[in-house]
């Protein structure tokens, strides 16, 4: 008989979660090239070029079936559509975060949504926290604090990420859809907003921007969907305790760009929020670990 781990070697998945969390840790690259350009219209076009993308892939992965009775089913729907909303604000306040030079707060926000997930677990599933969890919470708990007392121009952009990522991650792990099945939904319920204010974007400027800029506006469909399979394929070849630590890296990218590439000042607030943030996420992956090795 063929157990699990044999069915789903953690190695064979690793170097998909690398792939998704090095584009997901890189994007700031993208959306600084777009800087000029609103970030609604940014997130306008994401969504509208994010539907062919899907479509196809839904199609050589024959999910059609999937989609179909995700979009008829008004439970289903009606799941798609607050998850929809939650990746919209996501998506915009990242965007907007990224091109007004705030790429150190999107870090902290990112960092800080694994614990998040914990705190929604045991809050809205019933999910109990181990010693060492609710010691990273509240380590974390107190960079927050720090950073709402030194820093309140950018603690929101953070909180909102780490809050709405997350929550669009608990309704995604109730609603019974696929993850890419799920997104084409999404962008599916978004695309007719989406569409409109590209529409409204392009009368304002006249017509169509450069060759240049339209051509890294309809990347973004790419950009947005590749990852998400390649984690969706990661996902299934290897334990979510494991892909846990991969997360890390997107971020950890992101705070060298921000800090080093995009010379974001480092004052002694955010430092000081990194270090405890960093410091609940060792006592996070201590006890994962720890997990992971006793099969808990």
């Amino acid at each position: 008989m063929t157990t699990a781990n044999q069915r789903t070697p953690q190695g064979g998945g690793l170097p998909y979660a690398f792939s998704a969390y090095l584009i997901w840790g890189f994007l700031p690259v993208y959306f600084k090239l777009l800087a000029g350009v609103p970030a609604l219209d940014i997130l306008a076009f994401r969504i509208v070029w994010s539907v062919p993308v899907v479509f196809i892939i839904l199609y050589f992965r024959s999910q059609w079936g999937e989609f179909t009775a995700a979009i008829a089913n008004p439970k289903a729907r009606g799941a798609m559509m607050l998850s929809a909303v939650l990746i919209a604000i996501n998506w915009l306040v990242y965007v907007w975060a990224i091109t007004t030079d705030r790429v150190l707060a999107t870090s902290i926000g990112y960092y800080l949504n694994p614990l998040v997930n914990v705190l929604l677990g045991r809050l809205f599933l019933g999910e109990r926290l181990t010693k060492l969890q609710g010691w990273a919470v509240a380590v974390a708990g107190m960079g927050v604090a720090i950073l709402l007392a030194g820093s309140l121009e950018t603690v929101w952009i953070s909180l909102t990420l780490a809050f709405s990522f997350g929550t669009y991650g608990l309704v995604r792990k109730t609603a019974p859809t696929g993850s890419v099945p799920g997104l084409a939904v999404e962008m599916c319920l978004l695309g007719p907003i989406a569409l409109a204010v590209c529409i409204w974007s392009v009368s304002q400027a006249g017509g169509f921007r450069d060759i240049g800029t339209e051509a890294l506006l309809a990347a973004g469909g790419a950009i947005t969907v590749i990852p998400l399979l390649l984690f969706a394929t990661a996902a299934r070849r290897m334990s979510y305790t494991a892909l846990g630590f991969v997360q890390y890296l997107a971020p950890t990218i992101v705070f060298f760009l921000g800090a080093f590439a995009y010379d974001e000042p480092l004052d002694a607030t955010k430092l000081a929020c990194f270090a405890l943030i960093w410091t609940a996420i060792a006592l996070f992956s201590v006890d994962a670990f720890r997990r992971m090795r006793s099969g808990g």
